[in-house]
């Protein structure tokens, strides 16, 4: 019954029998655009072809088995990963230029990783104002101010004189998106940020992310949560052997997902 219509430049079935169209964006501003980009750890491809763009307030759900590259795409986005072939442009700046100001682009494409990455060594303001203060050149009084704003959305003003050991897992994913947001970003990266928490914090880094989606954040999440990509997603890529398989609207996805793999994954995660 929700068949896409395949009859137009921007909807086409691809050579992996998936579905890619331009449907459901949250608006025409472009803000991450992916074109023909591949990547290679010596001789072993990792990205083949990959063409994908995030409009503003766009919420993607990139989304796909173990090994497919979904981790390395997010991270080509900002330049944590370099690639060799295609372009990237975030905002207008070529990520892959041999001129672009890596650092200053990281300070506008906001980054949350599985594992917190928090520095062990400060509290928890310092690892809120420390790039703010260093990357973008704020006042210390001002990058304060900015990150207990920040601490205040997530909930967690009261642990701010503390050290990351001190907290839960939830919590300092909960500091590492706050971390995050103080620098004001355009675009928000998450890898799999609830991967590595036990599964009743799950729901507290979810539950802010949510909040973001409604503040019209730009955002892109390698996740296994589809629950969370229902609810909240208005694109999905879905990734296999390194190719974007399926590039889609959310409901485009979970309705009528076009190829085998898409359908297979689907099938286990949907009756699991």
């Amino acid at each position: 019954m929700n068949e896409p219509v395949i009859n137009n430049t921007d909807t086409y079935i691809n050579e992996f029998g998936g579905l890619v169209t331009d449907n459901g964006h949250a608006s025409d501003e472009i803000v991450i655009k992916m074109t023909d980009v591949s990547k290679w750890y010596g001789d072993f491809q990792v990205m083949t072809g990959c063409t994908a763009h995030v409009h503003k307030g766009d919420v993607v759900v990139v989304c796909g088995p173990s090994g497919s590259g979904k981790s390395t795409l997010i991270k080509t986005v900002n330049g944590l990963e370099p690639f060799q072939k295609g372009e990237i442009m975030v905002s207008g700046i070529s990520v892959g230029a041999p001129k672009t100001n890596l650092p200053k682009l990281r300070s506008q494409v906001g980054m949350v990783f599985q594992h917190f990455e928090l520095f062990p060594h400060l509290t928890i303001i310092d690892n809120l104002t420390v790039a703010q203060i260093k990357v973008l050149g704020r006042k210390e009084d001002e990058a304060s101010r900015k990150a207990m704003a920040y601490l205040d959305r997530v909930g967690l003003t009261v642990q701010a004189a503390k050290y990351p050991a001190e907290l839960s897992g939830g919590q300092q994913q909960r500091v590492a998106i706050a971390r995050a947001l103080a620098m004001d970003p355009v675009a928000m990266l998450f890898d799999e940020p609830t991967s590595a928490l036990d599964p009743e914090m799950i729901q507290e880094v979810l539950d802010v992310m949510i909040e973001l989606t409604r503040d019209g954040m730009t955002m892109m999440c390698v996740t296994h949560e589809m629950g969370f990509a229902n609810q909240v997603a208005n694109r999905i890529i879905f990734m296999d052997e390194g190719h974007i398989v399926e590039n889609c609207s959310k409901d485009e996805f979970f309705e009528g997902a076009k190829s085998d793999r898409a359908q297979m994954f689907l099938s286990k995660i949907l009756n699991h």
